[in-house]
């Protein structure tokens, strides 16, 4: 009758059973992760606690049409967010436009042979220094160069195109094209580096096969990377989209601060950030409220944005399997 047996390993050998010791700090290392997760959910809790109970008295005071509310008037007591949440949500997508379109090019061009590994890296690195700019800095930036730089243009679609919704107002300072150009440069780092790990993730045997399957350098890319690697690539636009999403200073000096809703790029405009950043220092107690009102909004929205993010990333992943 044949018996089970099991052959030891030598003392010599890689395969060893772990030691206590290994043992022990192995289970340390998981607790004080699993305390790191809590605390970070404890402190989400937290703040969400907080932001809201000093804002549930404008809630009650000003309700739903806090939201609807298109006016911002301190003095006659009138709040509305309206203006502010449309362009919060028009200046982050055009900025993921721009910033997504170049920051994923820019993962092609630094992972895919196009440049020596020594020279890539060069590359790497200045885009990655790009986010240690401060945020003040590139709204400096945006005021005495981008908005110069793009007047002619945006006085040329005004004259030229002006009867399209999109450039029917003339560029006088700030307005929503610079801010959006400003931070998209601003996002640019994260989606760049997120969408490099992403196409590295792709198993050279992959690209390998298409190459033999007779496919060019660019037909390689497009039709079996990027689609292979679409899953960390949109992750890398949601984190960009949530970056954009909460800028403050950048926004502040460059989006002109006018509660007004347009689809023009050249018209000054609002977001929620900025109207939270410029309204506080002055604030008193009845203004707090609303203030708190309308930061609880703007964490409502980035909420969603990342929930509905992680949704599509989850089906496309289920899909793949």
């Amino acid at each position: 009758m044949n018996k089970p047996f099991a052959v030891l390993p030598l003392h010599d050998s890689v395969c060893q059973p772990p030691t206590a010791t290994q043992l022990v700090v192995d289970r340390g290392f998981r607790g004080l992760c699993h305390l790191g997760v809590f605390l970070i959910l404890l402190l989400v809790v937290a703040l969400v606690v907080e932001i809201g109970g000093k804002a549930v008295p404008g809630m009650q005071k000003y309700g739903t049409g806090f939201i609807a509310g298109t006016v911002w008037d301190p003095n006659q007591l009138q709040y509305g967010i309206l203006p502010a949440i449309w362009g919060t949500l028009y200046s982050s997508l055009l900025a993921l436009l721009i910033g997504g379109f170049f920051g994923v090019m820019m993962a092609i061009f630094l992972t895919q042979d196009f440049l020596p590994p020594r020279l890539a890296a060069v590359f790497r690195t200045i885009i990655e220094l790009l986010a240690a700019i401060p945020s003040v800095v590139y709204g400096l930036w945006g005021i005495f160069v981008v908005i110069p730089a793009i007047r002619p243009l945006a006085d040329w679609l005004h004259q030229t195109l002006g009867w399209l919704p999109f450039f029917k107002s003339s560029l006088s300072g700030p307005g929503l094209l610079p801010a959006a150009l400003v931070l998209a440069i601003m996002i640019l780092p994260t989606i760049a580096a997120v969408s490099q790990d992403a196409l590295r993730a792709v198993p050279l045997k992959t690209k390998q096969a298409a190459y033999g399957m007779g496919a060019t350098h660019w037909e390689a890319i497009l039709k079996v990377m990027l689609p292979t690697a679409a899953t960390g690539i949109f992750g890398a636009l949601v984190l960009g989209l949530g970056r954009a999403l909460g800028e403050t200073m950048a926004l502040a000096m460059l989006v002109g601060n006018s509660n007004q809703i347009s689809l023009s790029l050249f018209s000054p405009a609002n977001t929620l950030a900025a109207l939270l950043a410029l309204n506080f220092p002055e604030a008193g107690p009845a203004e707090v409220e609303v203030l708190m009102y309308a930061s609880l909004v703007l964490m409502l929205i980035t909420l969603v944005v990342n929930l509905v993010g992680s949704s599509i990333m989850l089906m496309s992943q289920q899909g793949a399997k």
